[in-house]
């Protein structure tokens, strides 16, 4: 499926905030919608699927790590928790193999204040790198009172949007 406004294959964002319709995934399918054009073709919000990321024989978790793992660009996104992201987060991207993600990814955290800034720079971005994700641009971080402000995104959208653009072309996906 490929998403209406730009002919850019599958969108995913995934979010590791506890609470379900979170500001986080606000600020996650927002990121999305403005680096491909139109709405993520997959919202994972990992505060609904509760005990069954702790199954690892869940079938249906098991088919969320093949979606995303299989989209050409995909917003994972956390609050900050004790300076890094989520335990929630952690137990999804643990079930990828470190070729399981396979397209672009864009780390994203939201925190209180900016003391922790890099946070999504030095513990979120090489987790996804790990994992198999090309990760173009600079992690972002938006402070929790600024998520539905878009001058908060601005400058890092404008940044990035060449990069990603850039990074999607080389993986193979469509323009």
């Amino acid at each position: 499926m490929t998403g209406p406004a730009t002919g850019l294959g599958r969108v995913a964002v995934v979010v590791g905030n506890p609470k379900p319709a979170s500001r986080t995934l606000h600020a996650a399918t927002y990121v999305a919608r403005e680096l491909s054009g139109a709405d993520p073709d997959l919202v994972v919000d990992l505060a609904v699927l509760g005990p069954a990321l702790l199954d690892w024989s869940s079938a249906e978790v098991r088919g969320l790590v093949e979606e995303v793992g299989a989209a050409d660009l995909v917003v994972v996104a956390s609050p900050t928790y004790k300076a890094t992201y989520t335990g929630l987060l952690k137990l999804f991207l643990d079930r990828f193999s470190t070729t399981g993600l396979r397209g672009v990814a864009v780390p994203l955290m939201l925190g209180a204040g900016p003391a922790h800034a890099l946070a999504p720079e030095v513990a979120l971005r090489p987790l996804l790198t790990e994992i198999g994700g090309t990760v173009p641009t600079r992690a972002l971080y938006v402070l929790d009172d600024a998520h539905d402000d878009p001058a908060a995104y601005a400058a890092w959208l404008a940044e990035a949007r060449p990069r990603v653009a850039a990074a999607l072309s080389r993986t193979g996906a469509p323009a």
